[in-house]
């Protein structure tokens, strides 16, 4: 699929856990790189760096890789994706993929259909990806967000708690049940479409009770009554880096490949 849409992957240098993640060598490649050649990819049009350092946009241009230098005190990702639609000057009906840029491993094909989702539907201001989960520990795992759907694949609610959850679920406390759900739940996947002109609106929404509560930023979407479009896959998306374990681990996959 080639559509026109574009690839924005925001870059901050501080991080709390990796110092300098976006950086971090990879196969003699830094890590931002590696998602941008990923991003390269698939169908869209463009594929730009969002960074909020010098040394980002040095490391992108030294491979080829656009890249804009934003501001370095947005709260949050979503205010440097807008920076960042300002500075390209995209149009209010243009389609922007947010790709995470500790996601070294992303599927471009995901990048596609998360585009193509949010291209299709309309009345959807964004899009975004789950797939099936597998295990019960997935499933009572806080740090898996979790997303319930319509029959149009429409986001009624995301959640760190285990949903759906069976009316008799629990006994004396206890869960009652050792499997999971059927149909089996889905699992959120951190990929998002937006069209540019709610994403230039959104910095300045009121947050959400329910995402202050979730500590879910997407859950602002919802309670403003907009609406979300999410493609279903089969497949769990690649390991993305969050920790220096993390990190070891898509080294060795690449020195593998």
């Amino acid at each position: 699929m080639t559509g026109d849409f574009t690839v924005l992957i925001p870059a901050r240098l501080a991080s709390s856990r990796l110092p300098n993640k976006p950086l971090a060598d990879i196969g003699g490649v830094p890590m931002v790189v590696r998602v941008a050649q990923r991003a390269q990819r698939s169908g869209a049009s463009r594929c730009v760096v969002a960074g909020d350092h010098p040394r980002i946009l040095a490391a992108c241009e030294a491979h080829g890789i656009p890249a804009l230098l934003t501001r370095t005190d947005h709260a949050c990702g979503s205010d440097r994706l807008a920076e960042a639609c300002a500075l390209l000057n995209l149009s209010a009906d243009a389609v922007v993929v947010n790709v995470q840029g500790d996601e070294p491993l992303i599927e471009p094909a995901l990048i596609d259909a998360v585009a193509t989702e949010l291209m299709r539907r309309p009345d959807c201001v964004m899009s975004t990806a789950a797939h099936p989960i597998e295990t019960m520990a997935d499933f009572l795992n806080p740090n898996v967000v979790k997303v319930v759907l319509d029959r149009e694949q429409t986001a009624l609610y995301f959640s760190r708690a285990p949903i759906p959850w069976w009316r008799d679920g629990m006994a004396d406390g206890i869960p009652r049940h050792t499997t999971l759900p059927s149909p089996a739940p889905l699992r959120h996947i951190g990929i998002y479409g937006y069209r540019v002109g709610f994403l230039r609106q959104f910095p300045a929404l009121e947050p959400a009770p329910l995402e202050r509560t979730e500590s879910l930023e997407q859950l602002r979407v919802l309670w403003h009554g907009q609406r979300i479009a999410v493609h279903v896959t089969q497949a769990a998306p690649g390991v993305g880096v969050d920790t220096p374990a993390d990190l070891e681990r898509v080294r060795a996959l690449f020195q593998q490949d």
